[in-house]
């Protein structure tokens, strides 16, 4: 007699779990901007320079025209004139003392400027304004 192998079998079943997902509107916004222009007044630093001119006589004689000296804010310009005598000689007549005086103002200057405000307005999900 032949062995006979008898073999009980149990399913194996397993569940498995699914989760899907829906949108739903449950509210809306409404966001609107609104521009409007502020007149403002900015300080602003001006400058200016002003030149005082002094003209100082010397009556110097000199052999060659001198150049001109700059000292800080003084500018010296020798004015030459040629004079005949019994020989030609070199005078300075004059000087130009130039001064530079630095002077600061300030200034209100209007301008205009832009600012915006946003409002945010809540809607109702039937609401389709």
């Amino acid at each position: 007699m032949a062995e006979e192998h008898h073999t009980d079998f149990l399913p194996v079943v397993e569940e498995r779990a699914t989760v899907t997902k829906e949108k739903i509107v449950t509210g809306r916004v409404r966001v609107s901007t609104q521009t409007e222009e502020v007149e403002t007044l900015l300080p602003v630093e001006l400058e200016r320079t002003e030149v005082d001119v002094v003209r100082v006589p010397v009556d110097r004689k000199v052999d060659t025209a001198p150049e001109v000296v700059v000292d800080g804010d003084l500018t010296i310009i020798p004015v030459v004139e040629e004079r005949l005598v019994v020989v030609r000689e070199l005078y300075v007549r004059e000087e130009l003392h130039i001064r530079r005086v630095e002077h600061r103002d300030t200034v209100e200057v209007p301008v205009t400027t832009r600012r915006q405000t946003a409002s945010v307005e809540r809607l109702l999900p039937e609401d389709d304004r």
